[in-house]
């Protein structure tokens, strides 16, 4: 089996994968750094391909964790969106532009941030929104394309559901019931699109028990993090991710 022997790779990795485990369990929002960061050193595709297995293993620890917790109205809106998504992302999968993407995804993902950020500074309060069809569903059909793409859901997901202020662990749950439906819907096609290689697969087993230590970390994080910093936090993880798609997708197109 052809696993990837490169110790920068693994640098980069581990810590992808920890920060993964502990957004799937305690900290929803900062796995997106994961396909980024291991896209330095591989294909995106691959990286991708690669954290798939990881994902579905730990979305089995955040499921045991916060089962039938989530929002049950955003999880139908969003989910039967986010079907939509999917099935455009493996249908044009092969014609993608990824830094285009991630620019796009960066974007959404910064003007977001930053614009809770200024309010916060400026004092800005916004009464709380509600579940809403029409929004759900178009950042629901995004965070499912943007997932299938490169495991970056989680900027059009916060989209939506960051406005609404729901208590920490509801997000946190919704967030965790969500993103497992929507990995496992993407196993078929995944599969169908031959990433499942003996070499990707090899490398994802390598990196699994790392990913179950970052679970357990943000698991313990989740319960000594307040209300008011745990939004900071995902705030700030969404800002960062998003400057980092940005910087990659510039990089991308202009090499």
């Amino acid at each position: 089996m052809d696993l990837i022997a490169d110790p920068l790779f693994y640098a980069l990795a581990i810590p992808a994968v920890i920060l993964t485990g502990a957004s799937k369990v305690g900290l929803g929002g900062v796995g997106a750094f994961a396909v980024p960061l291991m896209a330095l050193v591989i294909a995106p595709q691959q990286a991708a391909a690669i954290m798939l297995p990881i994902l579905c293993l730990i979305d089995l620890m955040g499921l045991w964790v916060w089962w039938g917790k989530w929002d049950r109205v955003n999880m139908r809106i969003l989910m039967c969106a986010a079907v939509v998504g999917i099935g455009f992302g493996a249908l044009t999968f092969r014609y993608l532009d990824a830094d285009s993407i991630r620019l796009m995804i960066g974007l959404i993902a910064t003007i977001f941030a930053g614009r809770w950020f200024w309010q916060k500074w400026r004092r800005v309060e916004r009464p709380a929104a509600g579940p809403n069809i029409a929004k759900g569903g178009f950042w629901g059909a995004m965070s499912g394309f943007t997932s299938f793409v490169s495991h970056a859901g989680s900027p059009p997901f916060s989209v939506y559901m960051l406005p609404q202020k729901l208590d920490k662990s509801l997000y946190q749950a919704t967030s965790v019931g969500f993103f497992a439906l929507v990995n496992y819907v993407k196993l078929l096609p995944y599969w169908w699109l031959g990433q499942f290689t003996e070499g990707n697969l090899g490398t994802a087993a390598v990196l699994l028990p790392v990913a179950v230590v970052g679970a357990l970390i943000g698991k313990w994080l989740h319960h000594k993090i307040p209300e008011r910093g745990f939004y900071e936090v995902v705030h700030a993880f969404l800002f960062a991710v998003g400057v980092k798609l940005i910087w990659d997708g510039v990089a991308g197109m202009v090499a």
